[in-house]
């Protein structure tokens, strides 16, 4: 690696750094290996032409029409690939110096932000660790918030951090007086297996908390054996006949106050604050970014803090030192300040299984592509710290806003249980607060996308916010990965309506983006944007050779052809720098993890992208349209266990399904077709090298698609495709072969 890079400032002051960034030098490599590549791809486009002008048949010239799109694809995604590998960066921080730099008394307020919307899909008892990992944060505690969004207006959620903010009094000094590292109390209790009074007395009050709390939810109501006082029983009251999920008025309920309550240890508690936004089915709801702008804005009238950090329900705090990590990129007097709107960490997964079987990980977006983002990495929705005021416009100027307390300069006062606090806090939250107003478009988290994270941090980048990815070593957040297939294929079918929805729009990377940020960011975040068009290129080469094959048609080159060459570098070019890549990454880079992160590709491929792009056509167009849905993390034991032994999930009837069992069929029997003709051919003296890449395509999709085999023919389990799938698909199969056989 280079020699770390610092600003001239930096060698030139008195106190010790606070950060340093790397260019890796891989990056030459990178640069040598995509200008070869890069003179490839016009031979392979020059080959393509010359066959749609100079077909041997009428087939040939429609294999070729419908090549030609997918390779210009694969070509487009390859060339904006390329913006994350031209200068990767490792930034370190040095937390330990932050102290010489900046007074712990000087730190700013801190406010995290935590979103949940159901508490069946995602439980009570686990948003509550999140909010305890965070809230034992070593960190001034008089200038910690923590906000929830319940956006799903359950009285399970309240209820659920009823009894948290009381188990907090006891948890909060139990980890500041061992110091603990693992402050997320379900997963302290389940690897520490040491015994003593204390921590089986502490241990005991949490499963307490967790057994009430999962007993409420099971009935679905709050008994009055649970309420305690009258505070809880009017809050609680709010739930009548006439509140529903889709309807009901803001609820916003400070649970903790920092200038009144105390831990059993008599020291200061972080304010812990309920809010569930107020909901009218006559008005947008703008899901997740509707919610983080409720909360920012009820924020904002109760502690107003310089930062801000966002969270997913599920993401748990791994280290308490990870705020005192980001203020070394946000506080350093050294870095332009003016510009630096957010510090994010990568997104990790506990919980995933030895061969990560769905690419839970997704190292591309969370750990191999942001440190070559030029201007900073992409907001990814969680284990982000935003300065507040990047929320609020421009570098250069602020938005103005409806109410001056909700300014990023505003300075509350005082408890944050005050009258004239609450009544503020109650109208901010309204669904009709930001009707006809900068929220969402200008100000805030941007609307517009499915994908609000991708969309809020491009906008920033656009309007000249830049940004900072930090990646030690100990992962900051732990989250949960979805263990069923369809689960992950639906989550990744709205990411991608979510991406083209922004790739389309007016504001596309290509052209806005290109223009505000520059080339390199522009082709970053269409990479991005664009990612749901994999869909294109794998469809093709799932069915279009294969069917070919079976025909006896050959569309790519014989072996004793340069060109043959070619479609060999091409292929094993793109995946050796795919497996470099995942390699050099490190955490778990496994050639075994690699394998099943490219076999997702594929299967994405043929599912949910393809799937997300019809979907998006056909709203563009006015015939469908969608909606926000969330992934479980309800675990199902059978699930479990079939995860953890590497089987996949599939279990239930999906169109997406259907189209995935038949690329596996098609790939299977074009196969062994090409074999056999292959054979007779040979046997009869006949030269069947023209078939030799459409076997070995062939080839390639069985092996991938082993478990998917293993599902329709094999297994017997609840989780195999069911009956009805794979003699759909079977037919499906038969009908393109019998399409094909008569053009």
């Amino acid at each position: 690696m280079a020699t770390p890079r610092r600003s001239m400032a930096s060698a030139t002051t008195n106190h010790p750094p606070l950060n340093s960034s790397k260019l890796l030098r891989r990056a030459v490599l990178n640069r040598a290996f995509a200008l070869t590549y890069a003179c490839a791809i016009p031979a392979l486009f020059y080959h393509h032409v010359k066959a749609l002008l100079h077909p041997s048949t009428a087939a040939n010239a429609i294999a070729a029409l419908l090549l030609l799109p997918a390779d210009a694809v694969l070509a487009f995604m390859w060339i904006t690939a390329q913006s994350f590998l031209l200068y990767p960066i490792r930034n370190e921080e040095f937390p330990e110096n932050l102290e010489k730099v900046v007074e712990t008394g000087s730190f700013p307020a801190l406010d995290v932000f935590i979103c949940t919307a159901d508490p069946y899909k995602e439980p009570p008892i686990g948003v509550v660790n999140t909010a305890l990992s965070v809230m034992a944060y070593e960190y001034p505690t008089e200038k910690l918030s923590v906000y929830v969004s319940d956006d799903g207006g359950s009285e399970l959620t309240l209820f659920a951090f009823m009894e948290a903010a009381r188990f907090a009094g006891h948890w909060l000094p139990f980890c500041r007086e061992r110091n603990l590292m693992e402050r997320n109390p379900e997963a302290y209790f389940a690897s520490n297996h040491c015994g003593g009074t204390e921590i089986n007395k502490i241990k005991m009050m949490y499963e307490s908390m967790k057994v009430r709390v999962e007993h409420a939810v099971e009935r679905g109501k709050v008994g009055e054996e649970y309420i305690i006082g009258d505070r809880e029983r009017q809050a609680l009251g709010k739930w009548k006949d006439e509140f529903t999920r889709q309807n009901h008025a803001a609820v916003v309920e400070v649970l903790l106050d920092t200038s009144r309550d105390r831990d059993n240890a008599g020291n200061v508690m972080p304010n812990l604050v309920y809010l569930s936004r107020e909901k009218s089915k006559n008005m947008p709801h703008h899901f997740k970014a509707g919610a983080l702008n409720a909360l920012l804005r009820v924020s904002a009238v109760m502690t107003n803090a310089a930062i801000i950090l966002t969270l997913d329900c599920d993401m748990c705090s791994n280290d308490p030192e990870a705020p005192r990590r980001a203020l070394c990129y946000l506080a350093d007097p050294l870095t332009n300040q003016s510009q630096l709107g957010y510090v994010q960490f990568p997104q990790r997964f506990q919980g995933i299984n030895e061969g990560d079987i769905y690419c839970g990980d997704f190292k591309y977006p969370y750990h191999i592509n942001p440190p070559g983002m030029k201007n900073g990495p992409s907001y990814v929705g969680s284990g982000c710290f935003f300065r507040r005021r990047s929320l609020f416009g421009a570098p250069s100027a602020i938005v103005p806003l409806e109410i001056p307390e909700l300014s990023p300069e505003h300075c509350p006062k005082g408890s944050i249980r005050t009258e004239r606090t609450s009544v503020l806090a109650q109208k901010v939250a309204g669904c009709k607060y930001e009707h006809n107003t900068n929220w969402g478009h200008k100000v805030g988290f941007r609307y517009g996308s499915l994908v609000e994270d991708y969309y809020t941090g491009y906008k920033l980048q656009c309007e000249g916010w830049r940004s900072i990815f930090c990646h030690p070593k100990r992962a900051a957040f732990l989250g949960d990965a979805p263990i069923c297939l369809i689960d992950v294929l639906n989550q990744n079918k709205r990411w991608a309506i979510g991406l083209l929805e922004v790739g389309f729009s007016k504001f596309s990377p290509v052209t806005y983006g290109v223009r505000s940020m520059g080339l390199l960011m522009g082709l970053s975040y269409a990479h991005y944007a664009f990612w749901p068009m994999w869909s294109v290129p794998i469809t093709v080469y799932a069915f279009l050779p294969q069917i070919a094959l079976i025909n006896g048609l050959s569309i790519f080159p014989k072996v004793s052809e340069p060109w043959f060459l070619l479609y060999i570098f091409l292929f094993l070019g793109a995946y050796a720098q795919d497996l470099a890549n995942f390699v050099l990454a490190g955490h778990n880079g496994t050639l075994r993890r690699w394998w099943n992160d490219q076999r997702m590709y594929l299967i994405r491929g043929v599912t949910s992208y393809a799937s997300g792009t019809i979907e998006y056509t056909l709203k563009s167009l006015g015939v469908a349209a969608h909606g926000f849905s969330v992934t479980s993390k309800v675990l199902d034991d059978e699930q479990s266990r079939r995860y953890e032994q590497g089987v996949f999930e599939f279990g239930v009837v999906s169109p997406m399904f259907m189209v995935l069992a038949a690329a596996a069929i098609i790939n299977l029997v074009s196969l062994v077709r090409g074999l056999m003709v292959a054979i007779v051919r040979r046997s009869g003296g006949c030269d069947a090298e023209g078939l030799v890449l459409q076997i070995l395509l062939a080839g390639f999709g069985v092996v991938n698609g082993w478990p998917i085999y293993e599902a329709m023919f094999i297994r017997s389990d609840k989780g195999r495709i069911p009956t009805k799938v794979t003699l759909v698909s079977a037919f499906v199969a038969s009908l393109l072969y019998t399409a094909a056989s008569l053009a």
